[in-house]
């Protein structure tokens, strides 16, 4: 069942378009990306998720209210549903650890109960640091706070705004964890933004690329990988360089393929050498995916498509990096 729908929805500054006819379902109880390089529109739709943007034209469905049509008291107790986590954590320097996450409760005069933030300090892995400063704590555990402070509400979704990218390599794996956690033991929805291929391929089932103000494509994240979009393999750091002479032939390998020695097998069986130009195998989301260039002689093409065709392999013949 679909926690989030948007249609047609489009955005302006003025003159300038910065989201262009979206249309996008995601799951509820799902952890879903929004990808792009910068200036790509991704916080801007967030951002209409919670109401902090205005929509000009389409639709927001969240939980089956309609965002852009909530006002005053109603947007407020919406609100309180769901939580948002920034990369600057947006800490309240003057309070502690225990004031910091308390702070929605007391703004929605909700009733505090201590065993409950005993839980979520535990949760966060920040049980010894209750009565700490902002200024005592290291990036990582900053950005803890802030997610506990997100879930204090008990909220159905959780937006994520590029809430790794200013930490360190090494810490930002563990804030992965963590929200992975608090998806499958709280079943809260995570809408994540990030420029970093490696979250997504880490964290979410499925996601949407972005570029100008539009959803290039979404789905799946094995979809998305295994997609021929140009765009897209240029965002994923996939630079082919390939001969000139032969046939060149890209196979992809979704999850029921990665595993299997196709590649060999076809070598044995067609009684044929061919020269493996380009690959790559990768884990997204714990599903090992994979894209292999071979180059062929052009004698051999009709053998070895019907080959690829018999075992359900998805491919394409490209020359110099482009479809041919």
């Amino acid at each position: 069942m679909d926690l989030i729908q948007v249609q047609n929805l489009c955005k302006s500054y003025g003159d300038l378009k910065v989201l262009q006819n979206i249309n996008l379902k995601i799951k509820r109880g799902s952890i879903f990306g929004l990808v792009g390089h910068s200036g790509a529109g991704k916080s801007t739709l967030l951002r209409t998720f919670n109401g902090l943007e205005p929509i000009n034209k389409g639709s927001v469905q969240i939980d089956g209210l309609e965002i852009s049509k909530l006002k005053g008291k109603e947007l407020r107790t919406f609100r309180q549903k769901v939580g948002m986590i920034f990369q600057h954590f947006s800490l309240l320097q003057r309070k502690n650890v225990y004031e910091n996450i308390i702070l929605p409760l007391q703004c929605a005069k909700a009733t505090i109960q201590p065993a409950k933030i005993k839980n979520l300090l535990e949760l966060v892995g920040l049980q010894d640091k209750a009565k700490a400063y902002p200024n005592e704590l290291s990036g990582g555990q900053k950005q803890r706070v802030a997610i506990a402070r997100a879930l204090v509400m008990n909220p159905m979704l959780l937006l994520s705004d590029e809430a790794t990218s200013a930490l360190d390599p090494s810490i930002t794996g563990a804030i992965l964890d963590l929200l992975a956690q608090i998806n499958q033991e709280l079943g809260v929805t995570i809408v994540l933004v990030t420029h970093e291929m490696e979250v997504v391929k880490r964290l979410c089932a499925e996601a949407a690329f972005m570029e100008s103000g539009a959803v290039l494509k979404s789905g799946k994240i094995e979809d998305l990988f295994l997609s021929p979009d140009p765009k897209m393999r240029e965002f994923l750091g996939e630079n082919e360089i390939l001969p000139n002479k032969g046939l060149n032939i890209r196979i992809y390998f979704p999850k029921n393929l990665a595993q299997n020695p196709i590649i060999t097998q076809m070598a044995r069986e067609l009684q044929m050498d061919f020269n493996i130009v380009w690959g790559n195998l990768e884990s997204f989301n714990g599903i090992a995916l994979g894209i292999l260039v071979i180059n062929i002689d052009k004698s051999a093409k009709e053998k070895v498509c019907n080959y690829l065709n018999a075992r359900g392999a998805q491919w394409e013949i490209i020359q110099g990096g482009q479809n041919e």
